[in-house]
């Protein structure tokens, strides 16, 4: 059974798990992508296969209907989230799909906190001086003790944030419609959005995408948050509005962002905030670990065989 593969990090790794999905009867045959293929590359491609790893490519009714047109026959959503994929053309055209929830929760926490840090510290900008300007900056950073930390998601990965903030001696402000309460962490409290945000230092987004929270961090809101705000996203871009987030930090009101994620991937090189060095980016890489990317590909290799092996 042939198994295209599109996402970046297992084919980072896609040698280690050739022999084992052979073992499966999966043979696993890697994309040439960067980020994500097209919509229209993978209507080409896809009919090919039998199944589908896919990572965070545009899995539309289209494609998946080009792909039932063809050899396709079932997919695994690899990771999280899933809001790249249309689950209901699926249940139309009757292609058995999950995803591999609860891989990445430590791997993505570790990340949002560097990137707090980093921000509090102005580590990254400090690093960026002394390379490629052969400065020697000594700018002020922020204390951490006494800050008030506001997480948006209290799903796995902001729970193995909130989890690592608790040494910092801070104050956590959550918001999350789906949970109730603290989860067993005392020092947390569970509020609705966007209730007591003028009092956050830092703003961290941890939570899935969907058709409801989409821009919820837009200029409206940006305007409620208190002046010199830092703004930390290691979710998905769509959740802010990234104009009004880079108007924000060109007026200083949010005085620094770290970006793991943007709306448009790769980040354009005409993006205002590629200038701004007062800002972190990343790559969508928050995942990215030898041990997290070796866990989610077996279980999304373990998830395709037994899709497929069950239509034989």
């Amino acid at each position: 059974m042939k198994v295209l593969v599109t996402c970046p990090p297992m084919l980072g790794m896609l040698a280690e798990f050739i022999r084992p999905a052979a073992k499966k009867g999966i043979n696993l045959i890697p994309a040439t992508t960067t980020q994500v293929l097209s919509e229209g590359e993978l209507i080409d491609l896809l009919p090919q296969f039998d199944g589908w790893i896919i990572g965070d490519d545009p899995a539309t009714r289209k494609v998946f209907e080009a792909g039932r047109q063809g050899a396709l026959k079932a997919a695994v959503k690899w990771g999280v989230g899933v809001d790249n994929v249309d689950f209901d053309a699926c249940r139309d055209l009757e292609i058995p799909i999950i995803n591999t929830p609860n891989m990445f929760g430590g791997e993505v926490a570790d990340l949002a906190i560097g990137y707090m840090l980093g921000l509090a510290r102005q580590s990254y900008y400090i690093d960026r001086e002394i390379r490629i300007n052969n400065a020697w900056p000594k700018p002020p950073g922020m204390s951490m003790e006494g800050k008030v930390i506001g997480v948006v998601g209290f799903g796995d990965i902001g729970f193995q944030t909130i989890k690592r903030l608790v040494g910092f001696d801070v104050t956590v402000q959550v918001y999350d419609p789906g949970v109730e309460g603290s989860r067993g962490l005392g020092f947390v409290q569970a509020l609705t959005w966007p209730e007591k945000l003028a009092e956050v230092d830092f703003l961290i987004f941890t939570c899935n995408l969907n058709a409801g929270n989409q821009h919820m961090l837009n200029a409206d809101i940006l305007s409620r948050l208190k002046p010199g705000v830092k703004v930390i996203n290691v979710a998905r871009g769509p959740l802010i509005d990234e104009q009004a987030l880079t108007d924000a930090l060109l007026s200083g009101h949010v005085s620094a962002a770290a970006l793991d994620v943007f709306e448009q991937e790769p980040l354009p090189e005409s993006s205002r905030m590629r200038g701004m060095s007062q800002c972190i980016f990343g790559s969508h890489n928050g995942s990215n670990t030898t041990e997290g990317v070796r866990r989610a590909s077996k279980e999304a290799i373990n998830k395709i065989a037994g899709f497929l092996n069950a239509e034989k």
